[in-house]
């Protein structure tokens, strides 16, 4: 069974930058799929980021582009995201999570079979 465990989360002010880690075990970490998520209250859970098995196909919510990164370290089995120049709108619970192969789309939180606790991250002055 998959596990995965988020840390990072925090408080910054806007401009501010976060780093959010995923560690992932209970199977082979490098022929999964992974995804970041997050939800915001009253809101419903959105896609943030995701990276393929092949670690140079990342995508990223409109929202995200060019301020976060998702990268990878297969011998570690984490993942990362990378957050910078942060805004109050990032503020949200972040979860890591994973889809078993087959799934159709990156971007549809429904594909996704696994889910980690989630990791608060606040953005305010």
């Amino acid at each position: 069974q998959v596990q995965l465990v988020e840390s990072g989360g925090g408080s910054v002010q806007p401009g501010g930058s976060l780093t959010l880690s995923c560690i992932f075990s209970g199977r082979d970490f490098m022929t999964y799929t992974m995804g970041w998520f997050r939800q915001a209250p009253g809101k419903e859970r959105e896609f943030v980021s995701a990276i393929n098995w092949s670690p140079d196909r990342t995508y990223y919510a409109d929202s995200v582009k060019g301020r976060f990164t998702i990268s990878r370290d297969n011998a570690k089995n984490t993942v990362f995201l990378q957050m910078n120049s942060l805004k109050p709108e990032d503020t949200a619970v972040y979860y890591c999570a994973a889809p078993e192969p087959g799934f159709n789309s990156y971007t549809d939180y429904h594909e996704y079979d696994y889910w980690g606790q989630g990791t608060q991250v606040t953005v305010s002055s």
